[in-house]
């Protein structure tokens, strides 16, 4: 049964289509005559129309969809050049902060160059800093094939930050002024108090909670003014006097209450070293 009814149609539609194009070639036929009545014209017209229409409709509807896939084809490859172009500035963007931060490092190394009159310099850059020593030390990559020696001072950022505690070949440690341990090698440091008179003292701790170097062992009386610059002494020849350590920050007595306390404010940020000068006394 299902198959006669398929037949069925597959007739109707072959009489259907042979019925269109009969009329379509009677309709061009009788437009030649001048005395076809028009009603009959306009009829014939009328079916090549929808014929026409029927026919082109599929292939008007596959044009436009071909169309609609290259708009996504080329919407989809701009959308990637896009993508693309914003990785690229992000890039670039990342790397100029990196270089401009560097910049100022250096340009804050250059200053501190600028100071050295009594020793030379040597510039190196931090190698490694393990998480579980940070305040302690770093690792920077010059060594003895550069020059570098045990004790040597460590300046970065306008101030002091250290000293080289061991040297290799390619690279050296350096022991920061915030190791708080007690076998740690402190710098003998100096201040100018307000009646004139020199304050000497050693650097004997470090606060880390609010980023202050603690001067102890101070035994005189000499007034000290908050705010005032502290810097190597010389002491013991072999740190050069005059490296700007930091400021004042305020003024306290020991836990016997004998001696003063300095607290000072560094010049430097221990935890944004990167770009350290090394300084070497001249002979």
């Amino acid at each position: 049964m299902q198959k006669f009814f398929s037949n069925r149609r597959l007739v109707i539609l072959v009489v259907i289509l042979v019925v269109c194009f009969s009329l379509m070639a009677g309709s061009v036929a009788l437009r030649n005559r001048r005395s076809t009545p028009p009603l009959i014209q306009q009829f014939g017209d009328d079916i090549v129309g929808i014929a026409g229409s029927v026919v082109t409709y599929p292939a008007n509807i596959i044009q436009g969809g071909l169309s609609n896939v290259n708009e996504l084809m080329n919407t989809y490859s701009e959308n990637k050049e896009l993508k693309q172009q914003v990785t690229e500035l992000a890039q670039v963007k990342v790397r100029d902060q990196t270089l401009a931060k560097e910049n100022k490092q250096l340009k804050a190394e250059l200053k501190v160059k600028s100071s050295l009159t009594d020793y030379s310099t040597i510039a190196a850059s931090v190698l490694s800093r393990d998480p579980s020593s940070w305040q302690a030390q770093l690792v920077i990559n010059k060594g003895s094939s550069a020059g570098i020696k045990k004790n040597m001072p460590v300046l970065s950022g306008g101030g002091l930050v250290g000293r080289v505690s061991q040297v290799n070949k390619t690279n050296s440690i350096v022991e920061l002024l915030s190791d708080t341990s007690e076998s740690s090698n402190r710098f003998a440091i100096t201040i100018q108090g307000t009646n004139g008179k020199t304050v000497n003292g050693i650097i004997t701790g470090y606060n880390s909670s609010t980023n202050q170097l603690i001067m102890g062992q101070v035994t005189s009386k000499a007034k000290i003014k908050k705010g005032t610059s502290v810097t190597t002494s010389g002491l013991g020849g072999i740190t050069p006097k005059g490296l700007y350590v930091g400021k004042v920050a305020k003024i306290g007595t020991d836990d016997y209450g004998l001696a003063q306390k300095v607290y000072i404010t560094p010049a430097t940020n221990f935890n944004k070293i990167n770009i350290v000068t090394v300084a070497k006394l001249d002979d």
